[in-house]
């Protein structure tokens, strides 16, 4: 298994993604997105949680997220949504917005995608692109969708807004959004493909930068990932999930006691070591069950567990349902 810890979860809770919008504006406009919750299932059938983003290909504006300070936003900024927040995109703060309801995206569901959408003077035109130069702002608009259970807290260790300004984005962003921006205006085959691997590559560049921002502080799993003890016992757990842990042996590994390295879990991600693996192996066996034909006494001993019954209780804990049955139901989404 990879060392590489974030790749690990990110392998395991199927993050996949896909563009959807073509958005053109001209001044003043605003527009109100409903929760990602509302809109899942016509968006990204299937997904547990939905995270919408918006790649600014020219232009400026706000972005807006209720309790949090407004974001403004540049020509070659990216900015998401990880908590699936209603949120303002707008030309200037505090311009009522256009809400573009949940009923309005279900009932655009099956029109073809990317769908051009254009913002003016308190109107909107779905179908009509402004032409560019009269566009003030084109944004090339998406969602990603992940698994939320059995275990996934790289969510949760997201801000609701994520902003990823284009000056900390490199070279790279600009090319992403240009690329972007041609297969959302122009469709050819094989462009939902391109769009959906482009949205993916951003976000983990997004969360990478993010974990490179955070203070010395923070707390939560990205943090975690940073902190030189806690960091190395999960790259421990997620090398070797089937080995027999023990705190005292993961806190050889890592060079502390057993109580300094508790202590770091707890301040840091809020739970113990052996909390954690425990969480990890069940993930780990949730992806098997699904991806795979093995049995599940099978899974039960490369995820850790000494006998099929001892991962079956521990999976019905955690999940609420047991291992053949929850897959199940993950082969009827």
């Amino acid at each position: 298994m990879s060392r590489d810890t974030l790749s690990d979860l990110l392998r395991t809770v199927r993050v996949r993604g896909a563009v959807f919008y073509y958005v053109s504006c001209s001044d003043p406009w605003s527009t109100e997105a409903p929760p990602a919750g509302e809109i899942a299932e016509a968006v990204m059938p299937g997904c547990e949680h939905v995270i919408e983003y918006h790649m600014i290909a020219k232009g400026n504006g706000w972005a807006a997220v209720a309790g949090q300070p407004p974001v403004k936003l540049a020509t070659g900024d990216i900015v998401m949504f990880p908590q699936g927040d209603r949120h303002v995109l707008s030309s200037a703060p505090g311009i009522e917005p256009l809400r573009r309801t949940a009923e309005w995206v279900f009932s655009t569901r099956n029109v073809p995608k990317p769908m051009p959408i254009a913002f003016h003077h308190g109107v909107v035109e779905p179908g009509s692109p402004l032409p560019v130069e009269a566009a003030d702002m084109i944004a090339v608009c998406g969602f990603l969708g992940c698994d939320l259970r059995p275990f996934n807290p790289l969510i949760a260790a997201l801000p609701p807004i994520l902003h990823l300004p284009a000056e900390r984005a490199s070279g790279w962003a600009a090319r992403v959004i240009e690329q972007a921006v041609v297969e959302s205006s122009s469709p050819r085959p094989g462009g939902d493909a391109v769009l959906e691997r482009l949205a993916e590559m951003m976000f983990v560049d997004a969360a990478r930068r993010y974990l490179d921002t955070l203070p010395e502080n923070a707390t939560g799993w990205l943090a975690g990932l940073r902190d030189r003890y806690v960091g190395k016992a999960l790259e421990r757990m997620h090398q070797r999930p089937d080995q027999a842990w023990t705190v005292d042996d993961l806190a050889r590994e890592v060079g502390l006691s057993r109580s300094a390295l508790h202590e770091r879990f707890m301040q840091t991600l809020g739970d113990p070591p052996m909390h954690y693996l425990a969480s990890w192996r069940i993930q780990l066996g949730s992806r098997l069950l699904r991806e795979s034909n093995r049995t599940v006494a099978t899974i039960a001993l490369e995820v850790g567990y000494e006998s099929e019954a001892a991962f079956s209780r521990a999976f019905k804990r955690m999940v609420g349902l047991p291992p053949a049955a929850w897959k199940r139901t993950q082969a009827s989404r």
